[in-house]
């Protein structure tokens, strides 16, 4: 029989597990400590890809720092800002309104998925398979041929010319 306390603390249990982001990770071809991280990263992107933390939309900064992505135009590759992995292609990218640079397809194997639990919800993470940076999410409200939106914070990202 259930009493009053196993049901509270049942509750609250599924209540916490439900909010708490799935920030487990695996192993990686590339792995750093958190001191390394620092090292290599500025501060906004190790927040991001080490920390989950997302710009503010249509602002692509965090911190102070900006970065210009979500308005880039030119042709080449979108890489990880924390091991170099080109994760997007140009040909890829589109305005989708949301205030973070937006691709329909990523480059075939290069970017991971995981659930991120966040308040009652369970949103759809993208992270580098090599090192394992959060970028941000994917959606399932993006444009044709996949109908997929991947949601980047552009300071997770380098640009580098064709």
């Amino acid at each position: 029989m259930i009493n009053r306390r196993r049901f509270l603390t049942s509750t609250a249990s599924f209540v916490i597990v439900g909010i708490q982001p799935t920030k487990g990770w695996s192993s990686f071809e590339i792995t750093l400590t958190k001191k390394e991280w620092r090292e290599i990263l500025s501060p906004a992107q190790y927040a991001i890809l080490r920390e989950w933390k997302t710009e503010r939309p249509f602002s692509s900064s965090l911190y102070g720092e900006k970065s210009n992505l979500l308005n880039e135009n030119r042709t080449g590759e979108y890489c990880c800002a924390g091991c170099g992995l080109a994760l997007y292609s140009s040909e890829n990218k589109y305005d989708s309104g949301t205030g973070w640079p937006s691709f329909w397809k990523p480059i075939l194997g290069n970017v991971d998925y995981r659930d991120d639990r966040h308040f009652f919800k369970i949103l759809v993470e993208v992270h580098c398979r090599r090192c394992g940076g959060h970028l941000g999410h994917v959606f399932d409200d993006g444009p044709e041929p996949t109908g997929k939106r991947h949601c980047i914070n552009a300071l997770a990202l380098i640009f580098k010319e064709a």
